[in-house]
């Protein structure tokens, strides 16, 4: 990575926007929040529309940081850095999306499943989705099906994740199911398990439609499954 964070002195607004996006990458991967808000506005200001910056600086940014942690390169702490950096510059280009009325490759609903307070996991899924350009809607940890329902019923996402890190409250991901199954909405929506003591054969066991085994995957699995559903559709 560059050394740019030890020469304090580096102005953005000097950089052509070819660098400075490159260097929004590197910020975001060195988890430099200042620096991304900075960016951000700075790109505005010259004229790039809040989708345009949003792709180009921050996903883009983001796909970097995604492939090096599913290749072992980069771990956790690393990862919640760079998706806090990335808040900086989403706090900005939020509303400015929501006027432009510019689509999100897709909506989800996210939370942890009742009896389990474990919320890294979900967390990073939340951030990396929202680093993919999806909106999403995080209900937190120790969700009753009636928290699902409710936030199902409020958002229509087309995702529901759950997350669980005991294997005592792994069953309760298809109390989840059942219900939704029991009401007649359960092909409404794309439901995605995941947490460490879940495996593929328990998401297919409960009817989910996938298990991710880490946050990358979650990403790759939301976007294929939504591009295909919308074909379908």
């Amino acid at each position: 990575m560059s050394d740019d964070q030890y020469e304090d002195d580096l102005d953005l607004s000097t950089l052509s926007d070819e660098e400075l996006v490159e260097q929004m990458h590197d910020d975001l991967y060195d988890g430099m929040e200042d620096e991304i808000g900075e960016g951000t506005q700075i790109l505005l200001d010259r004229g790039w529309s809040p989708d345009k910056v949003l792709n180009e600086a921050l996903v883009g940014g983001m796909n970097i940081v995604g492939v090096d942690f599913r290749d072992g390169i980069l771990f956790v702490p690393e990862v919640l850095m760079a998706a806090n950096a990335m808040k900086s510059g989403m706090t900005i280009l939020r509303p400015l999306l929501a006027e432009t009325g510019a689509e999100p490759i897709g909506k989800a609903v996210i939370g942890t499943v009742k009896g389990d307070i474990h919320d890294i996991g979900k967390n990073l899924v939340a951030m990396m989705w929202e680093g993919a350009g999806f909106e999403v809607v995080d209900i937190g940890i120790n969700c009753p099906v009636e928290d699902y329902l409710a936030a199902l019923e409020e958002h229509k996402p087309d995702i529901l994740g759950m997350s669980a890190l005991l294997t005592t409250t792994m069953p309760y991901m298809k109390v989840v199911i059942d219900t939704l199954q029991e009401q007649g909405i359960r092909d409404d929506y794309l439901v995605l398990v995941g947490g460490a003591p879940l495996n593929e054969e328990f998401g297919d066991a409960i009817g989910a439609d996938a298990y991710c085994r880490d946050a990358a995957v979650a990403v790759d699995t939301a976007k294929q499954m939504i591009a295909e559903r919308r074909a379908r559709a």
